[in-house]
């Protein structure tokens, strides 16, 4: 049994509390949050101790991880500090993508964990979902074969202005987690990136890629395409086949090459995912099992070492823009 601390009670927090106490290899053990009415509230409602910092949590109640939900400038800059504590008291953590907005912070609460042996994960959500992992298992079958080409597309609508590169450092560590989870390490990037009419940040972004495989990529995102559509598209190709993944859970369907019988994996209609919500349970559950399972911290799926390569991705993309041209992932 794992016993969980959820710091930071904002929606996502309180989804993390809410989806903990469905689990039954966890325990929510306690929440936090410097707002104290916030922290009030949520313990009322959940019948959990309040606590409103991390020191008084992990020092006062019995834990085994710590999830941090917390948000900050880029929905990540208050990553850092709850994760450095947490580690320290040698707890395992679960932290909300991005890791950090920055990469030296981003590169230390790593560096910690690998130091203290403990699993940290990062909330990759798109990568657990039944339709994600059967691609998965088809491209280590070997059905796409050599990989040729990824084209990857996310957009929301987020009318939010923040710092210029919100929408490249908020939006797309999923998009490039999901992109290295079928491809492997990318290694050099070239990104545009335009302003939406009456935007002030950079709300809309293409990136051209280079995996260290040879493989080729090519990302699309945008914070102005409205809602009530489908927001995320995968198409992977290479000489045995390819692949189309709709919303990360909708549909998947691939395309033997040479055959004109394809074979389509459709998210049930009774049974299967409600929503892009149920992704969070996929991705809280799977680190309770790893949990539980004793796994290393380098067998842990979506790990903060993988967050961080995501976000260098990201920063590579951000230099490309300023320089126009291409860079080198570093």
């Amino acid at each position: 049994m794992q016993r969980v601390g959820v710091v930071g009670l904002g929606p996502i927090g309180n989804r993390h509390a809410d989806i903990y106490q469905q689990i039954p290899a966890a325990e929510l053990a306690a929440v936090c949050d410097i707002d104290r009415e916030r922290t009030d509230s949520a313990a009322a409602r959940l019948g959990v101790p309040a606590c409103y910092s991390v020191a008084e949590m992990v020092d006062g109640v019995g834990l085994d991880l710590v999830s941090v939900a917390t948000g900050g400038e880029e929905y990540a800059s208050d990553h850092y500090e709850p994760t450095i504590q947490a580690l320290e008291a040698g707890l395992h953590v679960l932290c909300e993508k991005p890791i950090c907005n920055e990469i030296a912070p981003a590169e230390e609460m790593v560096a910690l964990a690998r130091e203290k042996g403990l699993c940290f994960g990062i909330d990759f959500n798109h990568r657990f979902t039944p339709a994600a992992r059967l691609a998965k298992r088809w491209v280590d079958e070997g059905r796409i074969g050599h990989q040729l080409f990824m084209n990857m597309s996310m957009w929301i609508e987020n009318p939010r202005e923040s710092s210029p590169w919100f929408q490249i450092k908020a939006l797309h560590p999923h998009s490039v987690d999901i992109m290295r989870y079928f491809c492997g390490d990318i290694e050099a990037v070239q990104c545009f990136a335009a302003k939406a009419p009456g935007r002030v940040i950079y709300s809309t972004a293409q990136f051209n890629m280079r995996f260290a495989s040879g493989c080729l990529g090519h990302l699309t995102g945008s914070y102005d395409v409205a809602r009530g559509h489908p927001m995320e598209r995968c198409e992977l190709a290479g000489t045995k086949g390819r692949f189309v993944l709709e919303d990360m859970f909708r549909e998947l369907t691939l395309y033997p090459a040479g055959d004109l019988e394809k074979r389509v994996y459709s998210n049930p209609i009774f049974g299967g995912m409600r929503d892009f919500e149920e992704t969070f349970f996929n991705r809280l559950s799977r680190f309770v099992e790893q949990l539980e399972a004793g796994a290393r911290p380098e067998e842990i799926d979506g790990s903060g070492a993988d967050g961080l390569a995501a976000q260098k991705v990201l920063a590579a993309a951000i230099e490309s823009v300023q320089r126009e041209t291409v860079v080198e992932v570093r």
